[in-house]
């Protein structure tokens, strides 16, 4: 069933509860597939192409159907939406990228991670990280905060944009000239710009504190649901990405620290929404 769902009764406190601690797991469980793959391509595994910049490697799938089939046996009327095997939606929804940033992880560089979100009626209720080339897995719940290893994490205070470290990623939907001049508008604020090719983990670590702000002109829900939920409980500040068919299609983002968040967004274009969906 891929058309849109209708929306379905809410779980009550117990069976969100379960879904959360059985996520924490699979976290794991799944970062040890996609860990023994980064040590194979430390080695010179081999990689494909899916499309410009667009890697692609035999761990991708493998992390993915580990996630799927665990899913699907613990919650079979849950829906699934992955990067690599494709949607069966419904009103609660499994959000999955079995490796974000798999450029990265191709060339075995540590930077990629686990990401999955649970959506109920187009809310996002958890969602964790996880990088095990780091060993660092970040998780957050609604109205319970955000973490990485189990101790709370903050947005940064930054205020000052010639102080602020910025991501802005790249995509092939949108135009080159469009993403360069957003590019030159965020650098003639002062900032300093970056890109480190993992959608998920730029979003957590502005809920970290490591950066202050994320943008990205389109994004998948897969790559960003996770850590879109991260920087909420975090106090970040953020657009509304789930609006509209945002779920389905994908978005903009742009999460921010709250004292940079304006500035950001007149620059990117992408305008904020209060309070965060």
């Amino acid at each position: 069933m891929n058309e849109r769902p209708a929306l379905s009764p809410e779980l009550n406190r117990d069976e969100i509860e379960a879904r959360a601690q059985f996520c924490r797991g699979l976290l794991a469980s799944a970062g040890s597939i996609a860990m023994e793959g980064f040590r194979q391509m430390e080695a010179g595994a081999p990689i494909e192409i899916k499309g410009p910049q667009d890697f692609i490697t035999e761990y991708d799938a493998r992390v993915e159907t580990h996630i799927r089939e665990h899913l699907a046996e613990a919650f079979p009327g849950d829906g699934f939406l992955g990067e690599e095997t494709g949607a069966q939606f419904a009103p609660r929804l499994w959000v999955v990228d079995p490796i974000d940033g798999t450029a990265n992880f191709a060339r075995a560089i540590p930077h990629f991670a686990v990401s999955i979100a649970f959506v109920e009626n187009n809310r996002i209720l958890f969602g964790g990280l996880h990088n095990p080339a780091l060993d660092e897995t970040y998780f957050a719940q609604v109205g319970k905060g955000a973490c990485r290893n189990g101790r709370p994490i903050r947005a940064a205070a930054t205020k000052q944009l010639d102080r602020a470290s910025v991501e802005l990623g790249w995509s092939s939907r949108i135009d080159n000239t469009v993403y360069l001049d957003r590019l030159a508008r965020l650098l003639d604020l002062g900032t300093n710009v970056r890109r480190a090719s993992s959608g998920a983990l730029a979003i957590a670590y502005v809920a970290d504190g490591r950066s202050d702000a994320y943008a990205e002109l389109h994004i998948n829900a897969w790559d960003c649901l996770a850590g879109l939920l991260l920087a909420r409980e975090a106090g970040a500040i953020a657009n509304d990405y789930l609006a509209g068919e945002g779920l389905y299609t994908g978005n903009p983002i742009l999460v921010a620290a709250p004292g940079i968040a304006d500035a950001v967004s007149r620059a990117t274009s992408i305008p904020l929404a209060s309070p965060l969906r």
